[in-house]
């Protein structure tokens, strides 16, 4: 079957409904489509927003508590927090399709401002005490969120069969997008992972270096937004493969001279922006190739494959630094090509979906 043909019917299979009607109006607003958005976007904070600040904990661990252990042994620790984090996807993502929501459901609530809900949704990505204060907001966050999520689209519950894990990847578009996001997931994570390790070694002040979690994360957010309306108007595919480029560029050209505190701090500010980016329009990709009724079990799984990136990079990378010398040169430079692979992959699928027009809307 013709690659164009494929994406045609995948994508009017998105615009079906489980009602008898053939044509779907998404409201793309209101109360309660914006309050599912606010809903999700605590989810988010909760989840995504501990990860991204794995950078802070790999630094606190390598310095007080685990001093005797080598970076590579440490980020086993924080690795693991990502793998379990989406690993269990394909699950949660069929009980979705089952019995709902997920933070998907917002595809049900919106499709001219798909992207930019996204967007906001992913923006919400002394030390006993303040892991205690961390936990209480996290249960007042997540509190909100089961009160506001909900699908829109009426449950359409199918029996459990090891076919919905294998179909999925019997299509081109959402292999290579697959296999790009593991690429991608891998070489992203190095720098979250060792960013301020790194800069405490070139002789940033330890106060300071801590901050540049805070200035990735928050950097983050103006890519998070941007790309939610970026991917809005020229596609999720064609905002995701120049930001994803772009984050790889920047490992390879500013990360690996980054000696002083500017340049590290411009690096962290740059790099914030795409790997923000990279995580809004992810769901996006995902709904742009997937029949709306297999977005749960379809996002599951594009995650999951992903998750084996987040446990193995950082012990990867900490065991090249090892083998370096202590050199972080050979890390950026696995870190950055690897992020240049996923785009190239993702740019593969684009191509592929949309018959070869490099130029297309997508």
């Amino acid at each position: 079957m013709g690659s164009k043909k494929d994406t045609e019917s995948a994508q009017s299979s998105a615009d079906a409904d489980t009602r008898p009607s053939s044509i779907v109006i998404r409201p793309d607003g209101g109360l309660e489509a914006w309050m599912v958005v606010a809903g999700a976007w605590g989810s988010c904070f909760c989840s995504w927003g501990w990860i991204n600040s794995v950078g802070v904990f790999q630094e606190y661990y390598e310095k007080n508590i685990l001093k005797e252990y080598s970076p590579g042994t440490v980020s086993w620790i924080l690795c693991l927090e990502a793998f379990f984090l989406v690993a269990l996807t394909p699950l949660v993502g069929k009980l979705f399709d089952r019995y709902g929501p997920p933070l998907n459901c917002i595809v049900g609530y919106f499709d001219k401002r798909r992207s930019t809900a996204f967007g906001i949704v992913a923006t919400g990505s002394s030390f006993p005490w303040a892991m205690r204060a961390t936990a209480l907001l996290i249960l007042v966050v997540l509190t909100m969120t089961n009160l506001t999520v909900k699908s829109r689209i009426p449950l359409n519950p199918s029996p459990f069969s090891v076919k919905d894990y294998i179909v999925p990847f019997k299509r081109i578009d959402f292999l290579l997008t697959s296999f790009g996001n593991v690429l991608f997931a891998f070489g992203s994570f190095v720098p979250m992972t060792y960013l301020v390790v790194q800069a405490v070694s070139m002789g940033m002040d330890r106060r300071l270096a801590q901050y540049l979690v805070a200035i990735v994360n928050g950097s983050s957010t103006v890519g998070r937004l941007g790309a939610g309306v970026l991917a809005d108007v020229y596609g999720p595919f064609n905002a995701w493969i120049a930001l994803t480029y772009a984050a790889g560029i920047l490992i390879l050209s500013l990360w690996i001279p980054a000696t002083n505190d500017a340049s590290i701090i411009a690096f962290a500010s740059l790099f914030g922006i795409c790997f923000g980016a990279y995580a809004a329009i992810q769901p996006a990709l995902v709904a742009q190739i997937t029949p709306i009724a297999d977005i749960g079990i379809c996002t599951g799984l594009y995650f999951a494959v992903s998750s084996f990136s987040q446990l193995v990079s950082g012990p990867i990378a900490g065991h090249t630094l090892e083998a370096s010398g202590g050199s972080y040169l050979e890390m950026k430079i696995m870190a950055g090509f690897l992020c240049l692979a996923g785009a190239t992959s993702v740019l593969g699928a684009k191509l592929y979906a949309t018959g070869y027009k490099p130029m297309a809307k997508f």
